[in-house]
């Protein structure tokens, strides 16, 4: 059974997209609108990964969700992590210090999303050599 999406709540769907394609680069690749239901599903991609997509849910006019006490996120490779730091930082996103597992080397990073998600960012070399 292959892994088909990750679906997460949104409460602005043009501020969530705008962070998913600029800060992780993912694309958008189809859309469902029910306005009669009051929500719309967006599916998007990585551009190495077009199998497993990430769900962007949107109930029109709902407030800030709750993301409780549960530390849950979602991760992503990058080559160079010192570059993706910086780019990161660069342009404004809300980023942790670089880190990594005790007594390994750094290796990870978590930037937030505008609903408050964490996305972390981890080397990809290390993550593949584990």
């Amino acid at each position: 059974m292959p892994f088909l999406h990750t679906c997460i709540r949104v409460k602005d769907l043009d501020a969530s997209l705008t962070f998913y394609q600029e800060a992780l680069g993912f694309k958008e690749v189809r859309r469902n609108d029910f306005p009669e239901y009051k929500f719309t599903l967006v599916y998007l991609v990585l551009e190495d990964d077009p199998n497993y997509e990430l769900e962007l849910t949107y109930n029109y006019g709902h407030e800030a969700y709750d993301l409780g006490n549960g530390y849950g996120h979602i991760a992503v490779g990058v080559d160079n992590l010192e570059a993706s730091h910086a780019a990161h930082e660069k342009a404004g996103y809300t980023v942790t210090p670089l880190s990594g597992l005790p007594g390994k080397p750094k290796m990870y990073y978590f930037i937030t999303d505008p609903d408050g998600y964490k996305i972390e960012i981890i080397r990809l070399k290390q993550f593949l050599d584990k």
